[in-house]
């Protein structure tokens, strides 16, 4: 086996290797490892990084987007800064190579590269998902993807991003395709009179950005901004009367955790031409072309910790490793415990996202995607199940009797309202009930 056979199936084998050490599997001077890996570069053998952190690898292609895409930032202005290239590696392995130009502490720039088994957590967010994402493969054919996003590869979701990409959730644009197609285009307003037809349009090909989420929905440009907008019929049905009370709890219980103190998306809900509507405020978004940098729990802890159990057990990880300062740990396990409260099974870790910014500790995004979803239908049944608030655990002990306190006032509201109908008005006395008897118990009497 000659010496290029030898680098190459080391290569293979390790993924990325280091100089020292290809040096010693291959027995050769540092002179003729340089020389070996000049004369390897047409065969996809790749040299990344500077000084101690130079890695060699093997290179893998996409076909018509080569074996790098350029990653772009828009910032709020909606200008755009480069920000990294993404090196395809061979077994689908991902190196970043980030020149940020936000500098930290009077630094004139700050060059980070990061190595990646699978996407990078920014491109994992950014993936189309959900009610909007599985009608990405019909509203772009032209790109030959698998017809259901769940039979997607790594590579899928890259060509998807690098050629279609340009309103994803977040700040960042893959690929020169999806540069130019954000650069040539320019929101176009909607009024609300309008939104029945988008209902019509979404039900047949869900058109819209990639944000995640299995409730039906869409996203527009209305009243200049950027808006996410969950739907349901009117019809009558027990199904669809069950659907409009959510939204209506969707829209109160951001109204509550935002008097509690802790920010949450704004939303309005308001009836047109036969369907209720939620409108919530996209926060990365700024005005018309600006953009904010978020990266959801999901991605954070799937790719740096691999638990995803629970907000509050991440939230005490995330305070662990200096992600996060005391505030914003306490906020999470605050919303985690106030979700249990008020019935909201729904507590995934896409449910949860943070602002990004260089050189700082992670903030809390505003809260989003919180209503008592323990009375969802179930498909096209309706089931009215128990909702049994459970008690407080050591983790959650120091926020419990404030989140329970909001809990009951969220309930309460809810059972008052005129814009629910009179059976879920019913439900939420028995919730209001439940965490008061369940307080009762746990704070004593006079709490």
């Amino acid at each position: 086996m000659s010496t290029h056979e030898q680098l190459v199936t080391v290569l293979r084998r390790q993924g990325l290797v280091s100089a020292g050490d290809l040096i010693k599997e291959l027995g050769v001077s540092r002179a003729t490892l340089s020389r070996l890996v000049s004369s390897a570069a047409s065969t996809g053998v790749v040299r990344l990084g500077r000084g101690r952190a130079t890695r060699y690898s093997l290179s893998r292609t996409l076909a018509g987007l080569g074996d790098s895409l350029s990653v772009y930032r828009i910032d709020g202005a909606g200008a755009v800064h480069n920000y990294a290239t993404l090196y395809l590696l061979f077994g689908g392995r991902h190196w970043l190579e980030r020149t940020d130009r936000r500098p930290p502490q009077g630094s004139n720039e700050r060059v980070t590269r990061d190595t990646f088994v699978g996407l990078p957590p920014f491109a994992a967010d950014m993936s189309p998902q959900g009610y909007i994402g599985r009608s990405f493969p019909g509203r772009f054919p032209e790109l030959g993807l698998p017809p259901t996003i769940r039979q997607w590869s790594d590579d899928h979701r890259l060509i998807a991003l690098a050629r279609r990409g340009e309103d994803c959730v977040g700040n960042l644009i893959i690929g020169s395709e999806s540069l130019a197609r954000f650069l040539g285009s320019e929101p176009t307003n909607v009024d609300r009179e309008a939104f029945a037809e988008t209902v019509e349009a979404s039900l047949q090909d869900r058109p819209g950005s990639s944000a995640g989420g299995e409730q039906p929905k869409f996203g527009v440009y209305s009243g200049g901004r950027h808006v996410l907008v969950k739907f349901a019929r009117l019809d009558g049905s027990d199904v669809a009367v069950r659907w409009a009370d959510l939204l209506v709890c969707e829209r109160m219980a951001l109204d509550t955790v935002r008097k509690a103190g802790i920010e949450s998306a704004v939303a309005e809900s308001f009836d047109v031409g036969g369907c209720r509507f939620l409108e919530v405020v996209r926060f990365d978004r700024v005005g018309a072309r600006g953009r904010k940098g978020t990266i959801s729990l999901a991605a954070i802890d799937a790719e740096y910790f691999g638990f995803l159990d629970n907000w509050t057990n991440a939230a005490s990880r995330l305070l662990t490793a200096g992600w996060i300062d005391d505030a914003t740990a306490r906020n999470l396990r605050w919303i985690d415990t106030f979700g249990q409260l008020i019935g909201n099974e729904d507590r995934h870790f896409w449910n949860v996202s943070f602002f990004e910014e260089c050189g700082s500790e992670l903030t809390l995004t505003p809260v989003y995607d919180i209503l008592p979803m323990v009375f969802a239908p179930s498909g096209p049944h309706l089931t009215n199940r128990a909702f049994s608030p459970p008690a407080p655990t050591a983790a959650n002990l120091d926020v419990w009797p404030d989140a329970a306190r909001w809990a009951m006032e969220y309930w309460s509201r809810l059972a008052e309202t005129s814009q629910l109908s009179d059976a879920f008005r019913g439900l939420c006395a028995s919730g209001r009930e439940a965490v008061q008897s369940l307080s009762r118990r746990v704070l004593g009497r006079n709490q």
